[in-house]
């Protein structure tokens, strides 16, 4: 080989190397938005611009100032910037309807299809974090890592994997012939304290980011015991304390009143629904901390499809018993002072309509403020991820969305969600 041409291969070698070396542009976008509601805590601002850079915001400063070199401008002059919205009791793997039997000719993978288009319809909803209530054992955990590495779009994943249930109970598999209901069962029911910390052990070993528990009976089962409590104090004891052993927390489902006692009183975190909530429950529930989910439009989206043929006779009379209560007991245990923080089950519904919560939430007493601090601040601090998620803010992830209007004056207008970005990821 000539001169020239050892030169020429000299110059591409050091070129390719610098470039190796030299570390990778930052991802930078520059948001101008027409007003900036910060947190639940502020007022909406003037004209502001947001810099987010790998996937965090970097500063939020007034007026519309000029962007870096590189940088990606978006252009959201006439909305209204606020942090993503937080549902903290999703089904992303399910869509509502009454076939109990699909468990039995479905494959588990086929979950992690219906929860790609569901993640995707969830963050478009303006939800860009989502606590996965119960699923089959690896599809919601491969959908919380799909959307973690981008390959899927939707939000952040908190994820319980297979809850822990009674055997027969809520969350374990009935309906069918013995041998077939054992065959579909999940491997996490458990009798006794003893049993219960070994496979809450078992699902902290798999995977599960959220203890997930049945403490009471459900509407949807193919069962018509009733909603009574399920597992003992002693049982759900031992699943709180192995929990919180492995930094893990605990949410219940749960609806009648003795149930949802016994969990406050065991250390539980959340309990979902409540739907029998009393002033007991709900005494024991401050004492603990104990936060309620309370999953109002789960009960619309079930009430919307009686009579169809949709659900067996059996669900459709638990359906008919719980409906005028779902209207009121948000609204009682927030006269009796018990917190409560946003959460659907959707799923039971469909999937993308998780922001008509709100107006449920507001019929029933809460204040427009409060409803939206339900799905920010306060469902971050669910998730010991306050200074993560639920504001806007420097430092913090890059979960935003764009709205027409004011959600303090009117926290319908998160019904219309217009832009969203999830983790400094914009979702097409």
């Amino acid at each position: 080989m000539n001169r020239p041409h050892l030169t020429a291969l000299a110059a591409l070698v050091t070129a390719a190397a610098a470039l190796t070396a030299a570390p990778a542009l930052a991802d930078t976008t520059v948001i101008h938005a027409g007003a900036v509601l910060a947190d639940a805590e502020s007022e909406p601002s003037g004209p502001s611009t947001i810099t987010v850079t790998d996937g965090r915001i970097v500063s939020v400063a007034p007026g519309y100032g000029t962007a870096p070199a590189g940088a990606e401008i978006i252009d959201l002059k006439t909305k209204t910037v606020v942090p993503g919205l937080v549902d903290l009791h999703v089904h992303l793997t399910g869509d509502p309807g009454g076939d109990f039997w699909r468990e039995a000719v479905e494959p588990d993978e086929w979950g992690v299809v219906v929860g790609a288009k569901n993640a995707r319809l969830t963050a478009l909803a303006g939800f860009t974090t989502v606590r996965e209530a119960g699923s089959a054992q690896e599809t919601a955990f491969s959908l919380r890592r799909g959307t973690a590495e981008g390959m899927i779009p939707g939000p952040r994943i908190v994820a319980a994997g297979p809850p822990l249930a009674i055997v027969g109970g809520h969350g374990d598999v009935s309906g069918f012939r013995p041998e077939i209901n054992q065959l579909l069962s999940s491997g996490y029911t458990c009798t006794g304290a003893v049993e219960c910390v070994e496979k809450v052990r078992r699902a902290s070993q798999n995977g599960a980011d959220v203890i997930k528990i049945t403490a009471t009976g459900g509407v949807l089962s193919q069962q018509g015991r009733g909603l009574g409590a399920h597992f003992t104090s002693e049982e759900m004891e031992s699943i709180a304390d192995t929990a919180h052993s492995l930094g893990l927390k605990v949410m219940a489902h749960a609806h009648g009143a003795r149930g949802i006692e016994a969990a406050a009183r065991a250390g539980i975190d959340t309990v979902e629904h409540s739907t029998y909530i009393d002033e007991a429950a709900a005494e024991a529930m401050k004492d603990n901390g104990t936060v309620l989910i309370p999953t109002l439009m789960a009960f619309q989206g079930v009430t919307e499809r009686l009579g169809q043929g949709i659900y067996t006779p059996t669900v459709e009379t638990k359906i008919r018993e719980v409906a005028e209560t779902a209207k009121v007991f948000m609204g009682r245990a927030r006269e009796w002072g018990v917190p409560i923080a946003f959460g659907t089950d959707a799923g039971v519904f469909e999937h993308g309509r998780n922001a008509e919560e709100f107006a449920l939430m507001v019929a029933q007493g809460m204040s427009n403020r409060d409803a939206f601090a339900s799905a920010t601040t306060r469902a971050a601090e669910v998730l010991e991820m306050e200074n993560e998620i639920g504001r806007i803010a420097p430092g913090y992830s890059a979960d935003i969305i764009a709205v027409e209007g004011n959600p303090l004056s009117d926290v319908t207008v998160l019904e219309g969600v217009d832009w969203v970005m999830v983790r400094g990821r914009v979702i097409e």
